[in-house]
């Protein structure tokens, strides 16, 4: 692959989560790397989210799971990874649905203990008389969402590897079946491969080479509370909630339901907070009783993309054959560490060498009709009114 001024070997579209560990894992292999970002790195969801690492139902599970204490020291720069987590119930309904998890959990060899209501007001000082009991994850964890964007970006660029921000990809140029460079308010850059990593505006930058993605735009939103005091285990996830408490104690929690919008290669035309908050707010309450009297200090409305069936696609295509797409369908942040490193194996040699990843291939959506978004009822308001 070659190197140039005005291009790279491999250039990678989007510095969230997933494009700045592509970027990480390529750099890591000697490839010359080049992101580029409309914004500023981790600026939508990547760097406001839960935190969480235990994504237990993804192909990409084992390599999380075995990447994640790793994290710090290879990066060279603190992620604030925290093993463990406790999930707890404040109805039958989602005891059953805990156990349940901990059950698939437990057959996939990974140790799950169920626990009882005491047991989970123990392990979470701020539950209450509500908790009916839970389940606590022996593996997974959380990390700081903003401090690991930020060890990507500066572990890529100690490797060699190149950010451009405020610099959006407007066009993808291609000459005989590859990407040869992608076009930007500050010139054309040219590249060897390309890695497509760009949020909601994948659909919109492959549309012109012939290539559909679906994908559907929704608005996610996150509180954080006044600091509380620190918990043993401050990844806890319940009550339709995942969130996590920072390490000076404030309590950083999101969580449907979300908002179907339309956004542009510019992003959404504008991110206001909505009544959601009231509703995340409460649902704190309830889950966490004895932080019920805390103020919220701050909020966060950005995008996410979600593809039909709620899977990431990753998947190098075979038209134009040198790109490679992911996109993580909200669920990019801990599965960054195994994602980056699947996209680095599909870029270098066409294959992951880890993990079976058919699941995530793009050509799992061929029969999908037109109007699926409507059939499923993700059209934003003012068309589905």
């Amino acid at each position: 692959m070659t190197k140039s001024a005005n291009g790279a070997s491999v250039i990678v579209i989007g510095a969230g989560v997933t494009g700045l560990s592509a970027a990480w894992w390529l750099a890591r292999s000697g490839v010359d790397v080049l992101v580029l970002d409309k914004g500023v790195v981790g600026w939508e969801a990547s760097s406001r989210n839960g935190g969480g690492a235990s994504h237990y139902q993804s192909p990409l599970f084992d390599e999380e799971q075995r990447m994640w204490p790793l994290m710090d020291e290879l990066l060279g720069y603190p992620t604030e990874y925290q093993r463990e987590r406790v999930i707890i119930a404040v109805s039958e309904r989602q005891l059953h649905h805990y156990h349940y998890i901990a059950g698939m959990c437990g057959d996939m060899g990974y140790q799950v203990d169920k626990i009882d209501a005491q047991q989970a007001r123990e392990m979470v000082p701020l539950a209450g008389d509500n908790c009916l009991g839970g389940i606590h994850l022996r593996f997974g964890g959380h990390a700081n969402p903003q401090r690991t964007v930020q060890a990507y970006a500066w572990a890529t660029q100690d490797l060699g590897g190149r950010i451009l921000q405020h610099c959006p990809a407007l066009r993808i140029e291609t000459s005989g079946g590859r990407a040869t460079g992608v076009v930007t308010p500050q010139g054309t850059f040219s590249c060897d491969a390309l890695v497509v990593a760009a949020g909601p505006q994948i659909a919109g930058l492959m549309a012109p080479l012939g290539v559909d993605v679906p994908l559907a735009a929704a608005r996610a939103e996150m509180i954080v509370t006044e600091p509380a005091p620190l918990m043993r285990w401050g990844g806890v996830d319940g009550n339709g909630l995942y969130g996590r408490q920072t390490l000076r104690g404030n309590l950083a929690y999101g969580g449907g339901p979300h908002e179907w919008i339309d956004t542009d290669p510019a992003g959404p035309a504008a991110r206001p907070s909505t009544p959601l908050a009231r509703n995340l707010a409460r649902r704190v309450a309830e889950l966490l009783p004895g932080a019920a009297h805390l103020n919220v200090i701050r909020s966060w409305s950005g995008i996410i993309e979600n593809t039909p069936d709620g899977r990431p696609i990753i998947d190098r295509l075979t038209q134009p054959e040198n790109v490679t797409i992911a996109t993580m369908s909200g669920v990019g942040f801990g599965l960054s560490p195994a994602s980056g490193h699947a996209i680095r194996d599909l870029v270098i040699d066409g294959q992951v060498s880890f993990a079976e990843i058919d699941k995530l291939a793009l050509s799992r959506f061929a029969s999908l009709p037109a109007d699926w978004r409507s059939q499923r009822g993700w059209d934003p308001l003012a068309e589905a009114a």
